[in-house]
C-alpha cells in the first residue's frame, strides 16, 4: 500500500485511508488479541461446566449489545460526522479492555463484554469514512486495503496474545489490548480529517431508516447476505480453539497454537483481498461476492475430513484467500446501493444485520457443539455460505441492474 503513495504529495482521502489502515489494523490486532482466546479464559476463571454455553453467551452478548446501538451511532455519524464516532468508540474501548484485565467471575467478562458492544464501532465507522471519501472508480481498492488492515490485525493479535498468554498470562495480554486500542483512537485524533462532510439535514429515527432501507430492494439484499455470513462464519469460532486442543494441541499450548492457525486466514486475506479489490473496481462487488462466497463454503466443509493440525491449518489458509473477498465487496456495495447523506446510517443498519448474525451464530455453534459435535458446526457454516452464494447468485442479473440505477441516481 505505502508503495501506492510514494512519490506523491497525499491526497486527504489517501492520508485517511494510510492513517486508518493502521488504527483498524492496530484495533483489529487488539480485538483477536483477545476474543479467540475467551473460552480459555473461562477454565482459568473457574468455569468448567457447560464451557460450550459460556462461550456462545460471551461471543454473542457484545455482538447483540452492538446490533442494537449501532442504528444510533449510525444516525450520530451521518449528524455529526464519522471522525467523532471514531474517537468515541477507540477512548471507550480502552477503557472497556482494560477492566476485562482485572476480571475475577465470569458475570464480570459478561458485564464487560455487553459494554464492548454498547461502544464499539472504531472499524465499521472508518471503513464508512474511507469508502465515502475514495473517488468511485478506487472504491473497491480502497475497502479491500482496508480489509487488509483488519486482516493483517487478525494475524498479529492471535500470535501477539497468544505468545502473551502463554509467557505472561491472560490478563496481560488483556491490558495490552486496551493500550493498542489507545494507540488508534490518538492516531485517528491527531492525524485523520473529514474535508466536505455534508451533515443531514435532520436526524431522524431508527423506524424511518428502516422504512428507507426496505425501499431500497439492493441495500436490502446486501443486509440479507451481511447477517447470513455473519452468522455462517461466527458459529465455527468460539469452539475453534477447543477444536484445535482435540486436534493434538495440548490445553498448555492452545492458546500459542490456537493464535497461530487463527493468523493463517489474516495471512491469506493480505495477500489475496487488494487482488478481490481490483478485480470488484473492473468486474462489480456481486461477482466477486459470489466467489468469495462459493469459495468460502467449499473451505469449511474441506476442513471435515482433517483431523491432524497440519492439513487443517493448509485448509485454513486456503478459505481464507477466498472469503477475504466477502466483506469489502459487501462493504462497497453499501457505497453503491445509498445516497452519501444516508451512507453512515446504512453502515448502522448493515452493522446491526452483521452483529444479529455474529450474536446468533456462536450461540447456535456452541449448541450444535455441545448436542452433536463439533464437526455438525463445520457442516452448518459451510452450508450456510454456499446458500448465500446461490442467492447472490440467484439475484445478481436483476440485482445488479438496480444497483447500477441506484448509483447513477446518487452520482
Amino acid at each position: 500500500m505505502i508503495g501506492r503513495f510514494q512519490g506523491m504529495e497525499l491526497e486527504t482521502w489517501q492520508r485517511n485511508l494510510l492513517v486508518l489502515w493502521v488504527g483498524v489494523f492496530v484495533t483489529s490486532a487488539s480485538y483477536s488479541m483477545v476474543v479467540p482466546f475467551l473460552p480459555l479464559f473461562l477454565l482459568k476463571i473457574g468455569v468448567h461446566r457447560d464451557i460450550d454455553i459460556w462461550s456462545g453467551v460471551l461471543f454473542s452478548c457484545t455482538f447483540l449489545a452492538s446490533a442494537l446501538i449501532s442504528p444510533y451511532w449510525g444516525s450520530l455519524a451521518d449528524r455529526y460526522g464519522r471522525r467523532p464516532m471514531i474517537l468515541r468508540s477507540g477512548f471507550a474501548l480502552f477503557v472497556a479492555y482494560a477492566l476485562t484485565a482485572i476480571v475475577q467471575t465470569p458475570m464480570q467478562l459478561l458485564i464487560l463484554r455487553t459494554a464492548q458492544g454498547l461502544l464499539s464501532g472504531y472499524v465499521p465507522n472508518a471503513i464508512t469514512l474511507v469508502g465515502t471519501s475514495a473517488p468511485q472508480k478506487r472504491v473497491g481498492w480502497a475497502l479491500s486495503i482496508m480489509a487488509t488492515g483488519s486482516a493483517t490485525g487478525s494475524i498479529v493479535g492471535p500470535l501477539l496474545g497468544g505468545g502473551l498468554s502463554h509467557l505472561f498470562g491472560t490478563r496481560i495480554a488483556f491490558a495490552s489490548a486496551s493500550v493498542l486500542v489507545l494507540l488508534a483512537a490518538v492516531l485517528a485524533l491527531l492525524f485523520v480529517r473529514e474535508d466536505n462532510f455534508a451533515p443531514a439535514r435532520e436526524r431522524t429515527g431508527v423506524g424511518n431508516d428502516l422504512r428507507v432501507a426496505f425501499g431500497n430492494r439492493p441495500f436490502l439484499g446486501v443486509i440479507a447476505l451481511t447477517l447470513i455470513v455473519n452468522f455462517s462464519i461466527m458459529t465455527i469460532e468460539p469452539i475453534l480453539p477447543l477444536y484445535i486442543v482435540q486436534l493434538g494441541g495440548s490445553l498448555q499450548d492452545a492458546s500459542l497454537i490456537a493464535g497461530i492457525v487463527f493468523s493463517l486466514v489474516g495471512i491469506a486475506s493480505v495477500f489475496f483481498a487488494p487482488r478481490w479489490g481490483r478485480l470488484a473496481d473492473r468486474r462489480g462487488f456481486l461477482p466477486i461476492l459470489t466467489i468469495g462466497l462459493l469459495g468460502g463454503g467449499l473451505g469449511n466443509l474441506l476442513q471435515i475430513p482433517f483431523h491432524t493440525l497440519v492439513p487443517f491449518a493448509v485448509v485454513r489458509f486456503a478459505y481464507g484467500a477466498f472469503f477475504c473477498a466477502v466483506f469489502p465487496a459487501l462493504n462497497g456495495l453499501v457505497v453503491q446501493t445509498t445516497p452519501q447523506d444516508f451512507r453512515g446510517r446504512a453502515f448502522g443498519l448493515n452493522q446491526s444485520a452483521g452483529q444479529m448474525g455474529t450474536m446468533l451464530g456462536p450461540l447456535v455453534g456452541g449448541l450444535a457443539a455441545g448436542a452433536f459435535g463439533i464437526h455438525t458446526v463445520f457442516w452448518l457454516t459451510g452450508g450456510c455460505l454456499l446458500i448465500a452464494a446461490m442467492l447472490a447468485l440467484r439475484g445478481a442479473r436483476h440485482w445488479g441492474m438496480q444497483v447500477a440505477a441506484v448509483q447513477g441516481a446518487a452520482d
